[in-house]
């Protein structure tokens, strides 16, 4: 009876250093959330100009579309750039691999660590089990959400 009680505690004590460790870059990545909102931004204002550019010119009159798309475009990206980081940040934390993500940041690249925290931002987006997109490769995720 003893032998579990130790053992219980043992467990207890390491899970919850574990807990403890998963949270301490969290401020760390706080501090570089308006970089990464700002990345973000400008991403999707990217990606709405080469959606605009795919459209078939004698269908509308782009002209006058293109000729603000800054302007139109850069609140909700900005709107959109916001909660897109808090996730971010929010699922590293949880997944515990804040260090990756820093490391990954810092040198402006998306690896491993990366990959799985934009795959449990989509699923948590979806409504989806964080786990539910881990299979799939994000470049697969991502061809799809362009249809």
């Amino acid at each position: 009876m003893q032998v579990l009680l130790i053992a219980s505690w043992a467990v207890g004590i390491s899970t919850m250093a574990i807990e403890a460790r998963a949270g301490l870059l969290k401020p760390l990545l706080q501090l570089m959330r308006p970089k990464v909102e700002q990345q973000l931004a400008g991403e999707c204002q990217q990606l709405v100009k080469r959606a605009i550019g795919s459209i078939d010119p004698s269908s509308l009159p782009l002209g006058e579309l293109l000729s603000d798309i800054d302007d139109t475009v850069m609140q909700p990206c900005r709107d959109l750039a916001l909660p897109a980081s808090e996730c971010l940040i929010r699922e590293a934390s949880r997944s515990g691999r804040e260090l990756g993500i820093f490391s990954e940041l810092i040198g402006g690249r998306v690896g491993d660590d990366t990959q799985v925290v934009i795959k449990r931002c989509l699923a948590s987006l979806l409504g989806l089990p964080a786990t539910g997109l881990q299979d799939l490769p994000l470049e697969d995720l991502m061809l799809r959400l362009r249809r």
